[in-house]
């Protein structure tokens, strides 16, 4: 039998482990985008993604559904705030600046979210924030922008600003809120949870895609298309939102938010795992800053 002490820690790391997920599958879901920006429209990529996301979960969801509907009901208003922030625009927002930012530039900006949701938590709960957070959170900023810069400083002289960074900025601004305000979410299961805001999210993002539907017209549906919808649906939205609403339920979303600059590291072990890329001095030391930032955050904190 496992000791109490071992039980304790045990329990403690789980939440943690849970958050790795999140990032995991989100770094996936930008490498995919990517790929498949010149294939089908952004509106129409996130909308078909929480259509099937929602019918894949709602056949296991249902039953929680039905137990807690009076408190969806009650509580819609809010239920939706949060999935027009973390389901409809942020990844709506993510797929149409894909096609007009580099892969710098987006992975850059959004290594800017661990400070945003800091930050909107200072303002919103008046939560206090040490000087050895703050330089954990620093720290795994460097070691993130040294992964996407590749470890050439001088990368960042040549970067130029377009449509797509302005949206980017937007959606890490959205997120940030919504991962701010889950500690605010109805006291509902996570399941219901989860059901509620992709139903809401979908329920957004249709009027904005029969809109772009009208303009650019419908996609052709191959099976690189159908495959890529399906990882989007399960992956980073089913199996990653509901890790990461567990876990920014379990430790809160300050020490939540550092997971995000693991995004870079997992992108860059996919670019080696799926395309062959070799792993480099700059990924070597941005992962330990990365891990340093994040132990001195979680250290300051206790």
């Amino acid at each position: 039998m496992i000791n109490q002490p071992h039980r304790r820690f045990v329990e403690s790391v789980i939440p943690y482990l849970v958050l790795c997920v999140a990032p995991l599958c989100w770094a996936g879901n930008i490498v995919l985008a990517r790929g498949v920006a010149d294939l089908i429209p952004p509106v129409a990529f996130a909308f078909w993604r929480w259509t099937l996301a929602l019918l894949l979960i709602l056949p296991f969801t249902l039953r929680h559904v039905a137990l807690d509907w009076q408190e969806i009901s009650r509580r819609w208003k809010r239920l939706f705030l949060l999935a027009v922030l973390g389901i409809s625009s942020f990844n709506t927002l993510l797929y149409t600046a894909v096609h007009t930012t580099t892969a710098i530039n987006g992975a850059l900006i959004q290594t800017t979210m661990p400070a945003v949701i800091v930050l909107l938590s200072r303002l919103l709960y008046g939560e206090s924030v040490t000087g050895r957070q703050t330089a954990g959170v620093l720290l795994c900023l460097v070691g993130a922008g040294l992964i996407v810069l590749r470890g050439d400083l001088r990368s960042l002289l040549t970067l130029s600003f377009v449509q797509g960074d302005l949206l980017m900025v937007i959606a890490v601004l959205f997120y940030g809120l919504y991962s701010a305000l889950l500690r605010r979410r109805p006291a509902i299961h996570a399941l219901s949870f989860l059901t509620a805001t992709f139903a809401l999210g979908a329920a957004g993002l249709f009027p904005v895609y029969l809109a772009e539907l009208a303009v650019v017209g419908p996609f052709a549906l191959d099976r690189d298309i159908v495959f890529s919808l399906l990882y989007v649906a399960l992956f980073p939205s089913i199996v990653a939102y509901f890790c990461w609403n567990k876990g920014v339920d379990r430790v809160g979303p300050n020490r939540a938010g550092l997971f995000i600059n693991l995004i870079p590291v997992f992108a860059s072990l996919l670019s080696v795992w799926l395309l062959d890329e070799s792993i480099h001095g700059f990924h070597i030391e941005g992962m330990g800053l990365i891990a340093g930032g994040m132990a001195l955050f979680y250290r300051a904190k206790r």
